[in-house]
């Protein structure tokens, strides 16, 4: 304990009565009720106590003092005549015999009244962000973050995992999202980048014989914001384990999330050991989405082959059409209009849908196409009725994403679809190796480059020969997904240097341009590497779930806004001439 109090605002109760004590901490409130009767609130970062004011002196120091000033606090405690039992210092109060102001706040109006500093403007409370943090909710987020971190250390550590910082300045990647570059000061003209991940330096650790690695990681990438992501930096549990399997990988995350996630979390239900595994084409397929939310009971079933012939357009032959069906549905044509509008917003694509009635025909939405086909649609979708079909169309992967997303809206609009007091974990692996990419129209590959493909080195030889379609070759990739979040993405690495060559080879890239992009890492296979596997849960989604916050910055101490910019701290900022010349850049103003 700081030797200037001796307890803290958080502490005091019945058996502290008529003991003298020194509290500090910021002045949340003052209620004056007479002339010299006065009620203080005193908040420090582990409670509040109330201070009664009751001599002209005490008045003569409070009063001036604007809210949130801090001061020290010596006085005799005492039991409160009218017990508050909301507080648990609420049967106490303390009466001073003295007061000391420490730090005076120098304005009469706040930003925002601080326990109630979350209705207040983004903007306002990033710029004043020192100040958000002293609302309690706020700071009972970061307290969270502390918590679960500790947890996975301490998890981590007892499973034997080494816990290895890996640098900060490193060599830009050719591969991912953008990079966050360094100006060189010592060598003109060139560059380091900030780590999008530690993925080459984990494998490097394998090669050099470390057996399990760790660490908190700070990984820095140049992409926008959204909901479940912050731009700029973020953090992640990085972990790499040699001569090890996917199912090592698995063991491990399935013994030490669902304790954690028990514990801190704000539901205290966790998926336990083993957590279900689905493959990518069936998530896509049952789910409409690669990282579905099994709290929902709904399931996306085909009806493509059960409207063939339909004279609706979007039914037209070569599309895929896709249904949901929601039993105990009782939403109003105006709450089926609204929730239609967010699924077009979202899927980028316009749902559709009928019901049953209660004779078993269908009516309302695109009832008069799917009508004709009654009895065999009723059959093969097991329609009962008062049943509610969401129904989705157009090229496969477009009809998928737009069932998902209805998938999820009617589980979380319609009661008893979604069981949302708990954590669900899943799963997700046999991703794609390969994939055509939207600008280019070129295979690349879909996930991580440094995965081992499912069938080895004699997969790819297929695949070069032209004797199978690279596009069917699946990846040792898996997604850990929770509550419908991604929480993470690893794979069981592609140690082999003659194996990745011919990875490389599909997407028009020889061994000397995988020598020249990864040259470290392609020498060091060269001495022998063991096999290895390794995943990165997101802190930051992680404790975001725990706190059950639906935007990722309520959980950072210091979040960027939307545009990437930290508003209290003013970055990024212009520099000085001096600056840029010493680093070698010169700026030049973009043409109109």
């Amino acid at each position: 304990m700081m030797q200037s109090r001796t307890h803290t605002c958080g502490q005091l109760r019945l058996e502290n009565v008529g003991e003298t004590v020194t509290l500090s901490g910021f002045m949340e409130n003052v209620r004056v009720v007479g002339a010299n009767l006065a009620f203080v609130i005193l908040r420090d970062f582990y409670g509040t106590t109330q201070i009664v004011i009751e001599t002209e002196q005490m008045m003569n120091t409070v009063k001036p003092l604007n809210k949130e000033s801090t001061i020290c606090v010596t006085g005799v405690v005492r039991e409160r005549a009218s017990k508050n039992p909301k507080l648990p210092t609420g049967e106490i109060e303390v009466v001073p015999e003295k007061i000391e102001v420490l730090g005076r706040c120098r304005y009469n109006e706040l930003p925002f009244e601080i326990n109630r500093s979350r209705e207040a403007d983004e903007t306002v409370r990033l710029k004043y962000r020192y100040l958000d943090l002293r609302n309690p909710a706020v700071k009972n987020n970061i307290i969270l973050r502390c918590n679960v971190i500790a947890a996975l250390r301490k998890a981590m550590m007892e499973h034997d995992f080494l816990e290895i910082t890996t640098p900060i300045l490193t060599a830009s990647s050719p591969e991912g999202a953008r990079d966050y570059l360094v100006p060189a000061r010592k060598h003109p003209g060139k560059f380091y980048a900030l780590p999008q991940a530690p993925q080459q330096f984990k494998q490097l650790l394998m090669t050099s014989g470390f057996d399990r690695y760790f660490q908190i990681a700070p990984c820095f990438r140049d992409e926008d914001a959204r909901g479940d992501r912050s731009p700029g930096e973020f953090y992640q549990l990085d972990m790499e384990m040699a001569f090890a399997s996917q199912d090592d990988v698995f063991t491990i995350l399935e013994d030490v999330f669902p304790p954690i996630f028990s514990k801190y979390g704000k539901y205290n239900v966790a998926s336990s050991a083993p957590f279900r595994r689905i493959s990518f084409n069936d998530a896509l397929e049952i789910y409409g989405s690669d990282k579905p939310d099994l709290r929902i009971d709904l399931v996306c079933q085909d009806m493509t082959a059960l409207v063939a012939g339909s004279e609706f357009a979007p039914f037209a032959e070569g599309n895929t059409v896709k249904a949901i069906v929601v039993t105990g549905c009782e939403m109003t044509r105006k709450q089926i209009d609204k929730l239609c509008a967010d699924v077009e917003v979202q899927a980028g694509q316009k749902p559709y849908w009928f019901k049953v009635e209660a004779d078993g025909t269908f009516a309302g939405g695109i009832a008069k196409f799917v009508q004709p086909n009654n009895a065999a649609i009723t059959q093969a979708l097991g329609l009962t009725p008062g049943c509610f079909v969401g129904v989705s169309a157009g090229k496969k992967a477009a009809a998928q994403k737009t069932a998902g997303v209805m998938r999820k809206m009617l589980g979380a609009a319609v009661p008893g679809h979604m069981d949302k007091e708990r954590y669900e974990f899943c799963w997700v692996v046999d991703f794609p190796m390969y994939e055509i990419g939207e600008e280019s129209g070129e295979l690349e590959f879909c996930h991580n480059p440094f995965s081992m493909p499912g069938g080895g080195a004699a997969t790819l030889d297929k695949a070069i020969a032209g004797e199978i379609d690279p596009l069917t070759i699946t990846a040792q990739q898996y997604d850990l997904v929770c509550n419908g979040v991604e929480l993470s993405s690893g794979a069981v690495r592609n140690h082999d240097p003659e194996i990745m060559i011919k990875a490389f080879q599909l997407v028009r890239l020889g061994e000397d341009d995988v020598k020249s992009k990864f040259p470290a890492m392609y020498n060091a296979f060269c001495y022998g590497a063991p096999p290895h596997a390794g995943i990165a849960p997101g802190v930051d989604r992680m404790v975001m779930l725990l706190a059950g916050e639906e935007s990722i910055r309520e959980i950072i101490p210091f979040p960027m806004n939307k545009n990437a910019q930290d508003i209290l701290m003013g970055a990024p900022s212009e520099v000085t001439q001096k600056q840029l010349d010493e680093l070698h850049i010169a700026i030049t103003a973009k043409e109109d």
